[in-house]
């Protein structure tokens, strides 16, 4: 059982200068911040550990590791094996608007070495963040050369061109989700099998559009509006009805919400609650909380 849970453990590294954007971009996706709201997030002292639960077996192992010169010295000296060992992911973010690029990029490169010296084989997601600062009309050819540069340091250290992906994020507008669930996507097993399960889902219940949702991110959210603490939010269902759409969002596996988007069509909409309610099984053999002897492996 020991074996089996480590198997499902992946750990990924968010790692990055002090004032990157790390820990805001942290808060937008797993506590459900908005954006005019992380300004009030302090630096990350040290390593701040995150244990998610996702479908398909994953539980992601988040290490928020702060980004202060002294911070960066430990973790590339005395707690080096400590820290780069086992790695799945590792997620750099770039401040595009630092005005100490080459230092940037020095940083990176120390991190990505000791990276290839623990585990070579890891994913690399480099996220260019805070594009929104930099004017439209310039963001394509900086973005481009910005690229370029951390791409040629990830070859000079050691790894392929397909172990990298590049993401522009902003943590105002989507891109910042768009980058974080192809990170998701990459760790999750059997991604590809969950995402055809769910478009055969959608076209049984002529949905408009459903969205998978993690039950902890949803119950901070409901914590944040209702002003309970999030261990306390017990959730069933919530439907939404209008003359030109109907919505429920309910739970789909131990650790999973589904929301669902409907025509407005009252026989339609009841039809499709309890079609979730039957697909729920099909669901549940991909899900984390699998019972052996009794007992649930995690």
């Amino acid at each position: 059982m020991e074996r089996s849970r480590r198997q499902k453990q992946r750990k990924v590294l968010l790692m990055g200068r002090s004032g990157a954007g790390k820990s805001s971009m942290r808060s937008i996706i797993f506590s459900n911040y908005v954006a005019k709201d992380v300004r009030r997030l302090g630096a990350t002292v040290d390593v701040e550990h995150s244990n998610i639960r996702f479908m398909g077996n994953l539980m992601l192992n988040l290490w928020d590791c702060g980004g202060q010169d002294s911070f960066v010295e430990s973790y590339l000296t005395n707690q080096r094996s400590h820290v780069f060992s086992s790695v799945a992911v590792l997620i750099f973010v770039f401040d595009i608007s630092s005005k100490e690029a080459n230092a940037d990029l020095l940083g990176f490169s120390s991190t990505i070495r000791a990276l290839q010296e623990f585990s070579p084989n890891s994913k690399i997601f480099v996220l260019i963040h805070k594009m929104d600062l930099v004017p439209t009309d310039q963001r394509s050819r900086i973005l481009s050369q910005r690229t370029a540069d951390v791409r040629a340091t990830c070859i000079d250290e050691g790894f392929h061109d397909q172990q990298i992906e590049f993401w522009a994020t902003s943590i105002w507008d989507q891109s910042l989700y768009r980058a974080w669930t192809q990170v998701i996507y990459f760790l999750v097993p059997n991604a590809t099998v969950i995402e055809n399960m769910l478009r055969k889902l959608a076209e049984l219940l002529d949905a408009r559009e459903l969205i998978l949702s993690i039950l902890k991110t949803h119950k901070h959210s409901m914590a944040k509006h209702t002003g309970t603490n999030a261990s306390e939010v017990s959730f069933a269902e919530m439907q939404i009805k209008t003359g030109d759409f109907m919505f429920f969002i309910t739970r789909l596996t131990e650790n999973t919400n589904i929301a669902v988007v409907m025509p407005g069509d009252e026989a339609a909409f009841n039809a499709a609650r309890i079609n979730v309610q039957l697909a729920r099984r099909e669901f549940e053999h991909l899900d984390i909380a699998e019972k052996k002897g009794g007992k649930e492996a995690q």
